[in-house]
């Protein structure tokens, strides 16, 4: 068992009030399936559109992300799964998918400290 980290990408953007609410429903019983079978670590949370991106050893601040819609991070969960396969087929329910968009699967590297 490890942690993976889902990062979601792209999808419908701008939805009428109808298709809002049929996509957070579908969201909410993902995660209850996830939940209830102990897969979900953290639901994590949406992401803002803006943000500020930090470079270079003087830690230069500039507006960001700059990517095409597609490519933006939207939000995260954690997930607990029996290894990297498992993670990606527990992701395949993810409502994202029908609108577009993507979900990255990335396992939580363990760190001794």
């Amino acid at each position: 068992m490890g942690d993976f980290l889902y990062l979601y990408r792209g999808g419908q953007r701008n939805p009428s009030p109808e298709q809002s609410q049929q996509i957070m429903q579908k969201w909410l019983a993902w995660m209850k399936e996830l939940t209830v079978s102990g897969n979900l670590k953290d639901p994590g949370q949406p992401l803002e559109l803006e943000g500020k991106v930090v470079t270079g050893k003087g830690g230069t601040v500039t507006d960001g992300p700059f990517a095409e819609a597609k490519d933006l991070v939207g939000g995260f969960t954690l997930v607990v799964a029996d290894d990297l396969a498992h993670a990606a087929k527990l992701a395949g329910g993810c409502p994202i998918l029908e609108v577009g968009g993507s979900v990255e699967v990335r396992p939580v590297m363990k760190m001794d400290m």
